[in-house]
């Protein structure tokens, strides 16, 4: 049989072939049994050695014709049969979506977290650091260095925990950061610092008292500093806490560390300084306390207080948190409860 005839043949049964194919696995079979390596098209050219040069030209010349116009055929077959699957897959494996979907519990910050960082960010932009320290302290940080030698009265209201003897304990308060971060600068450059973080205080546990708490306290040093600059900087924290509409004031209070002191009150945000039960008929409520750093406490972190001014504020976030989101026991920040930090799943409006 000549070439042109079994070319011709192959055809014939070619489209039979794929006209019977049901899948495109199938038509996948039928290229290989013409056009693999030992498929119908390459016998075509099994006796080359044997034949003419003429012959050759035209066996190699309808070979090729038959393997372009075969594949050409099954590659059309085979993407229809593709495409047709595919679509019997999307319709037999299609999703209701209209079925209740799985609850997904999203996380949220912690609300002392969540306030904590707040102010981080507000007095980072001031050109504060923020500073950390041991929660294990020695007394000489926490209470000597800091204008309270033993004996002294103001450490009886602190009702400390101590882990051995009297020489180390858990810090009652974060101040010791700021005297070692004064005692680590060498060089008595300025200082801006703030120190975040727990302290340890040997309280009942009930409404409004923890045994732990967390505190924040600041501290500025630099050359002609006084209560203006304290009280601008109170005034920016109380607006960015608990709205601009929020008046501030000082009022005397007593510190060892600090000379003068003060404590720092807000008007009332509930009846705007009119007076209610929240702010005790008052028209204002105290959130921290605050004062100069007193002449001792700088000469024992180094500084020449004829030289160096500064002030020192401190806030307990417990007393924050529970002011600014109207919660009533402070146990709550530390129980597992999730509909606690429900609310702060979200970005708040300012």
């Amino acid at each position: 049989m000549k070439v042109i005839e079994k070319v011709n043949q192959m055809r014939e049964e070619l489209e039979k072939e794929l006209a019977s194919a049901t899948s495109s696995k199938e038509v996948s079979e039928i290229r290989v049994k013409y056009l693999g390596k030992k498929g119908l098209v390459t016998e075509l050219t099994a006796n080359m050695k044997e034949l003419s040069p003429e012959e050759k030209r035209e066996v190699g010349s309808l070979s090729n014709q038959a393997k372009e116009e075969f594949s050409k055929k099954m590659e059309e077959e085979e993407k229809r049969w593709k495409e047709k699957e595919l679509y019997q897959k999307l319709t037999s494996e299609k999703i209701d979506v209209t079925l209740p979907a799985f609850e997904m519990v999203q996380g949220s910050p912690h609300i002392l977290e969540k306030l904590t960082e707040e102010l981080e960010e507000l007095l980072m932009s001031m050109g504060y650091d923020v500073v950390e320290g041991p929660e294990v302290e020695k007394d000489l940080y926490n209470f000597e260095l800091l204008n309270l030698p033993k004996g002294h009265p103001a450490r009886d209201a602190q009702d400390t925990f101590y882990t051995k003897g009297e020489e180390l304990l858990l810090r009652s308060q974060t101040s010791p950061v700021q005297i070692r971060t004064m005692l680590q600068n060498e060089e008595k450059t300025p200082i801006r610092m703030i120190c975040p973080g727990k302290t340890y205080r040997r309280d009942d546990d009930d409404a409004t008292h923890s045994h732990q708490f967390t505190q924040m306290e600041g501290l500025l040093i630099d050359k002609n500093i006084s209560l203006a600059d304290l009280k601008g900087t109170f005034d920016i924290i109380a607006k960015k806490l608990f709205g601009s509409a929020r008046q501030t004031r000082f009022r005397p209070s007593f510190y060892p560390f600090t000379e003068p002191s003060v404590e720092l009150d807000i008007s009332c945000f509930n009846c705007d300084g009119k007076g209610c039960p929240i702010c005790k008929g008052t028209g204002w409520i105290t959130v921290g306390g605050a004062g100069m750093v007193h002449y001792k406490v700088l000469e024992n972190g180094g500084y020449d207080p004829k030289e160096w001014t500064g002030f020192a504020f401190g806030f307990g976030m417990e007393r924050l948190a529970m002011l600014k989101y109207n919660v009533t026991d402070v146990r709550t920040f530390y129980t597992n409860d999730l509909r606690v930090v429900k609310p702060f799943d979200r970005k708040e409006v300012e």
